[in-house]
Formats: structure tokens, C-alpha cells, sequence
């Protein structure tokens, strides 16, 4: 974050975030744990900072709701009070690839967790946060100029986009 004064009174954080449930067609419970450890760490610790927003004096915590609409991601970022702030689209061709590789990964890890090896089991970790890692990357160049963030925070809210990616 930028180092002005504003900055020590501002909060830039996400308070709250909702998944649009028409979008969601649970999975298993594999997928549901996932979705509610993602959304725990992302509101334990994160860093968010929609640029826009900032500038015209929303200095958080803020209030996230994320859905897909017409095949793209669309952020609705409110304020305490559930005042629309701004409104983000992000185009998903880029993600479809890495969003497919993670769930085949994550459908090999389930798996390998009830009959593989402890060292089988570590290779395909390291494979899913390989996957998961690229994606994080590819999240924070399509949110750069609209939204600073963290690397943890785009990793975690990476995996609620595939969340919102489940047909079931």
C-alpha cells in the first residue's frame, strides 16, 4: 500500500464475502470444506485495497460478493453499511484452463488422501499448489490497476472462484 497519511486510518480488508448461490451446485464435501476454509483464512487475514473505491475515501473493511455472469467473474464490492462501492468484471477465458487443471488436481489429491502413499500424496500437493499458485499469479495481473491485493488473498479468493465453477 501506498504510504500517505489516509492510509493509517484506512482499513483495506474484506470483512465479509458471499458466493452467489444460485451460481453454486455443491459438489462434495471435499469441494464444501475447501469453500469454508478459503472463506475463514480470507476473512482471518487479507489484504484488499480496491483502488477506485480508495480514492474517492472508502477506506474499508469492505463487503464481497463474487458471481459469474454471462462468463465473467463480476466482484460487487460494498461498504459496512452494504452501499455498492464499485462493481468489477473480470474476463474468465484466461482461468478456464487453470481452473480445470486445479479440479482434476484436486479430484487426484481426494483421492490419493484415502489410498495412496504419504509420498504419492506430497507429489500431487505439490502439484495442486503448483496449479493453485500460477492461478494466483494470473488473478493478481487481471486485478492490477482495479484492485491491490495480496498473493494469500488472491490465492484464496482463486479458490472461491472455482467454487463458483462447480456443476455439479
Amino acid at each position: 500500500m501506498n504510504g500517505n497519511a489516509t492510509d493509517s486510518s484506512a482499513d483495506y480488508r474484506i470483512a465479509h464475502i458471499a458466493l452467489d448461490e444460485e451460481t453454486i451446485i455443491w459438489r462434495n464435501a471435499d469441494i464444501e470444506q475447501e469453500r469454508r476454509v478459503a472463506i475463514y483464512d480470507l476473512i482471518e487475514e487479507n489484504s484488499f485495497k480496491p483502488v477506485r473505491s480508495a480514492e474517492r475515501g472508502a477506506n474499508g473493511p469492505y463487503r464481497l460478493s463474487l458471481s459469474v455472469q454471462d462468463g465473467r467473474l463480476l466482484l460487487e464490492i460494498r461498504d459496512d453499511d452494504e452501499q455498492l462501492l464499485e462493481a468489477l468484471l473480470l474476463g474468465l477465458a484466461r482461468f478456464r484452463r487453470p481452473i480445470r487443471e486445479y479440479f482434476a488436481i484436486c479430484d487426484s489429491y481426494y483421492q490419493a488422501i484415502r489410498k495412496a502413499t504419504p509420498s504419492e500424496i506430497e507429489t500431487i500437493d505439490m502439484a495442486r499448489r503448483g496449479i493453485h499458485d500460477q492461478a494466483a499469479e494470473l488473478l493478481l495481473e487481471r486485478l492490477q490497476g482495479k484492485v491491490e491485493t495480496d498473493f494469500p488473498t488472491a490465492r484464496r479468493l482463486f479458490t472461491l472462484i472455482c467454487v463458483l465453477h462447480i456443476k455439479g
